[in-house]
């Protein structure tokens, strides 16, 4: 499927190295003031040719709103987004057209279907994820203005170096000061040396995106299937080159005992407002599938991308086994553009459970 989401729905489409790639927003609220600027930033962070650390495709991804809004504000009807390819190079690709790389989608998408676009990964690219952070731009706005709901994402880890981060205090000036996207200012520049080494290595690295979303209001989720946390799961597995989900302690918390592991709660009091809230967030701000009120933390591991310059083995489409060295454009480490795209997932899933929370009042 294509399309994601119950009542806050988006629908992507494109290739790779078609003539665009895009998305349509359904069940965005009405009235609900857009600043075109702002999608076209979080755009911006996601576009290849950025530094160094990423693919030197020169895009500029300038996003068209083509629907869906009058006079600076949402009209509750669908919203058309598009964004044209303007450096595709589909004739790099030919010496892959019979091919099947290693660890891509080539294989699998002749299997299931008997065709495939072969030029840059075709839908199975990861710019089909432009769509996603278009429309995860409006769903952060949604959220600021209905809820001041905050989603925020930055790596955490390169390969075996792992920063230290403080997700409750963590700022978008944070994380954008670095090439990297890693808000710690020691780690950060030896993460950033060792993606160049494995780019003058022909290689590629893999490793960690944390996410947190701050002021998120109590009772979203929908159990027993639509947890918000599977819903979360779903949302980051779901795109290019992730490997795994954890959210709060995650596999960690297996280490510890019940008593260490629950998190007690306490009232706190403010001057006019009381609330209860709890005095550890090890379940990583939902319990029995819902928000608790306190910070989502979840994490996400990427592996390293597949496209690397080293030689290979594989077989072709008729079994014959061959030595590929693959050329072209692509990122030594995808974690480096990936935080805009964690963001708007995370927007999206919140802001479509935000959206059937209120639906029952």
């Amino acid at each position: 499927m294509n399309t994601f989401g119950h009542l806050f729905r988006i629908t992507t489409w494109g290739e790779s190295h078609g003539g665009a790639v895009g998305v349509v927003v359904d069940g965005c609220p009405p009235q609900i003031a857009l600043d075109i600027s702002t999608i076209q930033f979080e755009l911006d962070r996601r576009r290849p040719g950025q530094s160094h650390l990423t693919t030197p495709r020169q895009e500029s991804d300038v996003v068209e709103i083509l629907s869906g809004v009058f006079e600076g504000k949402t009209l509750g009807t669908p919203i058309s987004m598009l964004v044209w390819n303007k450096d595709a190079r589909p004739a790099a690709y030919e010496h892959l057209k019979q091919l099947y790389r290693p660890s891509h989608a080539d294989f699998t998408y002749q299997e299931k279907y008997g065709i495939r676009n072969w030029q840059g990964g075709g839908r199975a690219s990861a710019r089909e994820t432009i769509g996603r952070v278009a429309a995860g731009a409006i769903a952060k706005q949604v959220l600021r203005e209905m809820s001041g709901t905050e989603t925020l994402a930055y790596v955490k880890q390169i390969h075996t170096l792992e920063a230290e981060v403080d997700a409750d205090t963590v700022t978008l000036e944070d994380i954008e000061a670095s090439p990297v996207r890693c808000p710690d200012p020691i780690v950060a520049p030896k993460m950033a040396e060792r993606i160049d080494q494995a780019r003058r290595d022909l290689d590629s690295l893999g490793g960690v995106i944390e996410s947190v979303a701050r002021n998120v209001p109590v009772g979203l989720g929908e159990p027993v299937f639509d947890k918000l946390k599977a819903d979360l799961a779903k949302a980051m597995m779901s795109l290019p080159a992730t490997m795994g989900f954890q959210i709060g302690s995650g596999f960690g918390g297996v280490t510890m005992t019940g008593s260490e592991h629950n998190d007690p709660f306490y009232l706190e009091k403010g001057d006019q407002t009381e609330r209860i809230r709890t005095r550890t967030n090890n379940s990583g701000g939902t319990q029995g599938g819902i928000s608790n009120g306190e910070n989502i933390l979840f994490q996400i591991a990427f592996k390293p991308t597949a496209t690397i310059g080293k030689p290979q083995q594989t077989v072709d489409m008729q079994g014959n086994e061959v030595t590929l060295e693959a050329s072209g454009r692509h990122d030594p480490c995808v974690l480096v553009r990936a935080p805009a795209i964690v963001e708007a997932m995370a927007a999206l899933v919140l802001t479509d459970h935000l959206l059937r929370q209120r639906a029952k009042f």
